[in-house]
Protein backbone atom coordinates (compact mmCIF):
# COMPACT_ATOMS: atom_id res chain seq x y z
CA UNK A 1 0.00 0.00 0.00
CA UNK A 2 1.52 3.15 -0.68
CA UNK A 3 1.79 6.17 2.08
CA UNK A 4 -0.97 8.55 0.83
CA UNK A 5 -3.31 5.24 0.35
CA UNK A 6 -2.29 4.82 4.20
CA UNK A 7 -2.60 7.89 5.12
CA UNK A 8 -6.32 8.34 3.46
CA UNK A 9 -7.28 5.31 4.90
CA UNK A 10 -6.22 5.65 8.75
CA UNK A 11 -7.73 8.91 8.65
CA UNK A 12 -11.31 7.12 7.00
CA UNK A 13 -11.16 4.07 10.03
CA UNK A 14 -10.81 2.05 7.66
CA UNK A 15 -7.28 0.68 8.36
CA UNK A 16 -8.58 -2.53 10.38
CA UNK A 17 -10.90 -3.33 7.94
CA UNK A 18 -7.67 -3.51 5.26
CA UNK A 19 -5.64 -5.09 7.78
CA UNK A 20 -8.44 -7.88 8.55
CA UNK A 21 -8.66 -8.76 4.94
CA UNK A 22 -5.43 -8.91 4.04
CA UNK A 23 -5.29 -11.43 6.96
CA UNK A 24 -8.01 -13.69 5.58
CA UNK A 25 -6.41 -13.48 2.68
CA UNK A 26 -3.08 -15.18 3.63
CA UNK A 27 -4.90 -17.60 5.54
CA UNK A 28 -7.11 -19.08 2.74
CA UNK A 29 -4.92 -19.17 -0.49
CA UNK A 30 -7.09 -21.70 -1.84
CA UNK A 31 -11.16 -20.61 -1.30
CA UNK A 32 -12.70 -23.65 0.98
CA UNK A 33 -14.67 -26.57 -1.00
CA UNK A 34 -17.15 -28.87 0.27
CA UNK A 35 -19.21 -31.86 -1.11
CA UNK A 36 -22.42 -30.75 -1.17
CA UNK A 37 -23.51 -34.43 0.30
CA UNK A 38 -22.41 -33.10 3.77
CA UNK A 39 -25.35 -30.66 4.01
CA UNK A 40 -28.07 -32.93 1.80
CA UNK A 41 -30.49 -32.33 4.18
CA UNK A 42 -30.45 -28.57 4.12
CA UNK A 43 -30.34 -28.76 0.37
CA UNK A 44 -33.41 -30.92 0.22
CA UNK A 45 -35.06 -28.11 2.27
CA UNK A 46 -34.25 -25.04 0.16
CA UNK A 47 -31.20 -25.36 -1.84
CA UNK A 48 -30.69 -21.04 -2.34
CA UNK A 49 -30.75 -20.56 1.34
CA UNK A 50 -28.39 -23.35 2.16
CA UNK A 51 -25.65 -22.20 -0.31
CA UNK A 52 -26.15 -18.88 1.08
CA UNK A 53 -25.20 -20.27 4.58
CA UNK A 54 -22.52 -22.06 3.16
CA UNK A 55 -20.95 -18.72 1.51
CA UNK A 56 -21.29 -16.91 4.49
CA UNK A 57 -18.92 -19.74 6.03
CA UNK A 58 -16.21 -19.39 3.55
CA UNK A 59 -17.48 -22.69 1.42
CA UNK A 60 -17.71 -21.25 -2.36
CA UNK A 61 -16.56 -24.32 -4.10
CA UNK A 62 -18.53 -27.27 -4.53
CA UNK A 63 -18.43 -31.12 -5.59
CA UNK A 64 -21.97 -32.00 -5.78
CA UNK A 65 -23.92 -34.62 -6.38
CA UNK A 66 -27.23 -36.07 -7.31
CA UNK A 67 -27.57 -34.80 -11.30
CA UNK A 68 -30.01 -37.17 -13.07
CA UNK A 69 -30.41 -35.03 -15.78
CA UNK A 70 -30.30 -31.84 -13.73
CA UNK A 71 -29.09 -30.55 -11.00
CA UNK A 72 -31.17 -30.43 -7.75
CA UNK A 73 -34.38 -29.97 -10.22
CA UNK A 74 -32.69 -27.27 -12.09
CA UNK A 75 -31.78 -27.30 -15.78
CA UNK A 76 -28.25 -26.40 -16.43
CA UNK A 77 -28.42 -22.82 -17.08
CA UNK A 78 -30.66 -22.23 -14.59
CA UNK A 79 -28.15 -24.15 -11.84
CA UNK A 80 -25.28 -22.03 -14.05
CA UNK A 81 -27.26 -18.74 -12.83
CA UNK A 82 -28.04 -19.61 -9.46
CA UNK A 83 -24.30 -20.28 -8.58
CA UNK A 84 -23.85 -16.94 -10.26
CA UNK A 85 -26.02 -15.35 -8.03
CA UNK A 86 -23.90 -16.78 -4.93
CA UNK A 87 -20.63 -15.93 -6.19
CA UNK A 88 -20.43 -20.09 -6.10
CA UNK A 89 -17.94 -22.91 -8.12
CA UNK A 90 -18.58 -26.39 -8.80
CA UNK A 91 -15.46 -28.00 -9.44
CA UNK A 92 -16.73 -31.48 -9.82
CA UNK A 93 -20.00 -33.39 -9.77
CA UNK A 94 -20.23 -37.06 -8.21
CA UNK A 95 -22.63 -40.06 -11.35
CA UNK A 96 -23.10 -43.95 -10.88
CA UNK A 97 -22.50 -46.58 -13.41
CA UNK A 98 -25.44 -47.34 -14.36
CA UNK A 99 -24.76 -51.13 -14.24
CA UNK A 100 -27.99 -51.86 -12.30
CA UNK A 101 -29.56 -48.60 -12.18
CA UNK A 102 -29.31 -47.60 -15.93
CA UNK A 103 -30.63 -43.67 -15.62
CA UNK A 104 -29.40 -40.46 -17.08
CA UNK A 105 -26.75 -38.91 -15.20
CA UNK A 106 -24.87 -42.32 -15.51
CA UNK A 107 -21.97 -43.44 -17.17
CA UNK A 108 -23.55 -45.67 -19.39
CA UNK A 109 -26.54 -43.78 -20.36
CA UNK A 110 -26.24 -40.25 -22.31
CA UNK A 111 -23.06 -39.80 -20.65
CA UNK A 112 -22.97 -36.95 -23.61
CA UNK A 113 -25.42 -34.89 -22.35
CA UNK A 114 -24.35 -35.29 -18.44
CA UNK A 115 -20.96 -33.69 -19.99
CA UNK A 116 -22.37 -30.92 -22.08
CA UNK A 117 -24.67 -30.12 -19.08
CA UNK A 118 -21.56 -30.26 -16.32
CA UNK A 119 -19.38 -28.23 -19.31
CA UNK A 120 -22.40 -25.53 -18.98
CA UNK A 121 -21.67 -24.95 -15.01
CA UNK A 122 -18.19 -24.92 -15.25
CA UNK A 123 -17.30 -28.47 -14.14
CA UNK A 124 -13.96 -29.83 -14.66
CA UNK A 125 -14.13 -33.28 -12.87
CA UNK A 126 -16.73 -35.87 -13.40
CA UNK A 127 -16.44 -38.97 -10.88
CA UNK A 128 -17.86 -42.06 -10.16
CA UNK A 129 -18.76 -41.77 -6.88
CA UNK A 130 -20.52 -45.30 -5.83
CA UNK A 131 -21.03 -48.89 -6.25
CA UNK A 132 -24.61 -50.12 -5.21
CA UNK A 133 -24.15 -53.28 -3.16
CA UNK A 134 -25.52 -54.81 -6.36
CA UNK A 135 -22.79 -54.16 -8.24
CA UNK A 136 -20.26 -55.29 -5.87
CA UNK A 137 -19.76 -58.52 -7.56
CA UNK A 138 -16.41 -60.51 -9.46
CA UNK A 139 -18.36 -60.23 -12.68
CA UNK A 140 -18.96 -56.25 -12.43
CA UNK A 141 -15.91 -55.72 -11.14
CA UNK A 142 -13.89 -56.73 -14.07
CA UNK A 143 -16.61 -54.79 -16.29
CA UNK A 144 -15.66 -51.66 -14.13
CA UNK A 145 -11.76 -51.09 -15.33
CA UNK A 146 -13.91 -50.81 -19.45
CA UNK A 147 -16.84 -48.74 -18.19
CA UNK A 148 -14.50 -46.10 -16.65
CA UNK A 149 -12.47 -46.03 -19.36
CA UNK A 150 -14.35 -45.80 -21.95
CA UNK A 151 -16.45 -43.00 -20.26
CA UNK A 152 -13.11 -41.54 -19.38
CA UNK A 153 -11.66 -41.33 -22.84
CA UNK A 154 -15.33 -39.29 -23.53
CA UNK A 155 -14.93 -36.78 -20.92
CA UNK A 156 -11.71 -35.85 -21.41
CA UNK A 157 -12.57 -35.10 -25.21
CA UNK A 158 -15.19 -32.46 -24.19
CA UNK A 159 -12.69 -31.43 -21.28
CA UNK A 160 -13.56 -32.98 -18.31
CA UNK A 161 -11.37 -35.40 -16.39
CA UNK A 162 -12.93 -38.54 -15.33
CA UNK A 163 -12.38 -39.54 -11.20
CA UNK A 164 -13.18 -42.69 -9.06
CA UNK A 165 -14.16 -42.31 -5.94
CA UNK A 166 -13.80 -45.13 -3.21
CA UNK A 167 -15.49 -46.03 -0.24
CA UNK A 168 -13.73 -49.19 2.21
CA UNK A 169 -15.15 -51.96 0.22
CA UNK A 170 -12.89 -51.77 -2.75
CA UNK A 171 -10.06 -52.69 -0.58
CA UNK A 172 -11.40 -56.35 -0.01
CA UNK A 173 -9.44 -58.89 -1.70
CA UNK A 174 -10.36 -59.75 -5.58
CA UNK A 175 -7.39 -62.32 -5.95
CA UNK A 176 -4.37 -63.14 -4.16
CA UNK A 177 -2.82 -60.73 -6.03
CA UNK A 178 -5.16 -57.72 -6.04
CA UNK A 179 -7.91 -55.39 -3.87
CA UNK A 180 -10.68 -54.31 -5.84
CA UNK A 181 -9.18 -51.03 -5.95
CA UNK A 182 -5.67 -52.06 -7.26
CA UNK A 183 -7.42 -53.73 -9.57
CA UNK A 184 -9.41 -50.66 -11.26
CA UNK A 185 -5.70 -48.52 -11.17
CA UNK A 186 -3.90 -51.28 -12.92
CA UNK A 187 -6.59 -51.80 -15.37
CA UNK A 188 -7.24 -47.96 -16.11
CA UNK A 189 -4.88 -45.55 -17.86
CA UNK A 190 -3.46 -42.63 -15.43
CA UNK A 191 -4.35 -40.22 -18.42
CA UNK A 192 -8.55 -41.19 -18.51
CA UNK A 193 -9.23 -42.56 -14.85
CA UNK A 194 -7.93 -40.29 -12.01
CA UNK A 195 -9.20 -41.19 -8.32
CA UNK A 196 -10.77 -39.30 -5.85
CA UNK A 197 -9.18 -40.60 -2.77
CA UNK A 198 -11.76 -40.62 0.07
CA UNK A 199 -9.31 -40.31 3.01
CA UNK A 200 -11.97 -41.82 5.81
CA UNK A 201 -12.61 -44.83 3.90
CA UNK A 202 -9.01 -45.93 2.97
CA UNK A 203 -7.85 -45.11 6.49
CA UNK A 204 -11.24 -47.24 7.88
CA UNK A 205 -10.24 -50.16 5.77
CA UNK A 206 -6.52 -49.97 7.20
CA UNK A 207 -4.37 -48.95 4.67
CA UNK A 208 -2.32 -46.20 4.21
CA UNK A 209 -2.75 -43.67 1.38
CA UNK A 210 0.94 -42.53 1.55
CA UNK A 211 1.53 -46.02 -0.15
CA UNK A 212 -0.75 -45.17 -2.74
CA UNK A 213 0.72 -41.72 -3.58
CA UNK A 214 4.05 -44.01 -3.86
CA UNK A 215 2.46 -47.08 -5.78
CA UNK A 216 0.29 -44.72 -8.18
CA UNK A 217 2.10 -40.77 -8.51
CA UNK A 218 0.27 -38.16 -9.89
CA UNK A 219 -3.11 -40.60 -9.65
CA UNK A 220 -4.83 -38.87 -6.96
CA UNK A 221 -5.96 -34.89 -7.75
CA UNK A 222 -9.13 -34.90 -6.18
CA UNK A 223 -9.44 -35.91 -1.96
CA UNK A 224 -12.23 -36.13 0.52
CA UNK A 225 -11.36 -35.11 3.95
CA UNK A 226 -12.78 -36.03 6.77
CA UNK A 227 -11.68 -37.88 10.13
CA UNK A 228 -12.43 -40.49 12.02
CA UNK A 229 -13.59 -41.13 15.44
CA UNK A 230 -11.10 -42.94 17.82
CA UNK A 231 -12.97 -46.53 18.98
CA UNK A 232 -16.35 -45.90 17.04
CA UNK A 233 -14.54 -45.25 13.68
CA UNK A 234 -18.00 -43.32 12.85
CA UNK A 235 -17.12 -40.04 11.33
CA UNK A 236 -15.52 -37.14 12.71
CA UNK A 237 -15.31 -33.54 12.41
CA UNK A 238 -11.42 -32.62 11.01
CA UNK A 239 -9.19 -32.54 13.82
CA UNK A 240 -11.22 -34.17 16.25
CA UNK A 241 -10.44 -38.02 15.10
CA UNK A 242 -7.55 -40.07 14.77
CA UNK A 243 -6.09 -39.31 10.98
CA UNK A 244 -2.82 -37.71 10.41
CA UNK A 245 -3.56 -35.11 8.06
CA UNK A 246 -0.20 -33.09 8.34
CA UNK A 247 1.70 -36.26 7.22
CA UNK A 248 -1.16 -36.88 4.09
CA UNK A 249 -0.94 -33.61 2.82
CA UNK A 250 3.15 -32.93 3.32
CA UNK A 251 2.49 -36.04 0.59
CA UNK A 252 0.03 -33.76 -2.11
CA UNK A 253 2.95 -33.22 -4.32
CA UNK A 254 3.71 -37.04 -4.59
CA UNK A 255 -0.09 -37.63 -4.88
CA UNK A 256 -0.57 -34.90 -7.78
CA UNK A 257 -3.22 -33.19 -5.48
CA UNK A 258 -5.38 -30.64 -7.38
CA UNK A 259 -8.49 -30.27 -5.13
CA UNK A 260 -9.59 -31.91 -1.79
CA UNK A 261 -13.32 -31.45 -0.17
CA UNK A 262 -14.30 -31.20 3.12
CA UNK A 263 -16.96 -34.04 3.58
CA UNK A 264 -18.46 -35.49 6.46
CA UNK A 265 -21.72 -37.97 5.86
CA UNK A 266 -23.26 -37.76 9.45
CA UNK A 267 -22.60 -36.52 12.77
CA UNK A 268 -24.01 -36.04 16.75
CA UNK A 269 -24.53 -32.17 16.03
CA UNK A 270 -26.42 -29.83 13.68
CA UNK A 271 -23.95 -30.60 10.57
CA UNK A 272 -23.49 -26.74 10.20
CA UNK A 273 -22.05 -26.89 13.72
CA UNK A 274 -19.66 -29.72 12.67
CA UNK A 275 -18.68 -27.70 9.72
CA UNK A 276 -17.82 -24.63 11.73
CA UNK A 277 -15.37 -27.38 13.57
CA UNK A 278 -13.78 -28.60 10.91
CA UNK A 279 -13.07 -25.00 9.41
CA UNK A 280 -11.82 -23.96 12.62
CA UNK A 281 -9.23 -26.35 12.33
CA UNK A 282 -8.43 -26.11 8.86
CA UNK A 283 -7.58 -22.65 9.15
CA UNK A 284 -5.66 -23.20 12.37
CA UNK A 285 -3.13 -25.34 9.92
CA UNK A 286 -1.36 -23.87 7.04
CA UNK A 287 -0.57 -27.43 5.59
CA UNK A 288 -4.37 -27.63 4.64
CA UNK A 289 -3.78 -24.11 2.17
CA UNK A 290 -0.30 -25.02 1.21
CA UNK A 291 -0.28 -25.24 -2.55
Amino acid sequence: MERKDFIRLSSLGFLGLYSCGVSNLNMNKKPLAIQLYTVRDSIANNLEKTFEKLAELGFTTFEIYGYDGKFFGKTAKEFKHILSAHGLKVISSHHQTGITNLKDGTLLKNWNTTLDDLSIIGSTYAVCSYLPEAERTLENYKKLPEILENAGNLSKRNGIQLAYHNHDFEFLKMDERNNFYDYILENTSSDAVKMELDLYWISKAGLDPLLYFEKYPKRFPLWHVKDMKAGTKDFAEIGNGTLDFKKIFEAREKAGLKHWFLEQDSSDKDIFDSIKMSKKYILEHSYFNET
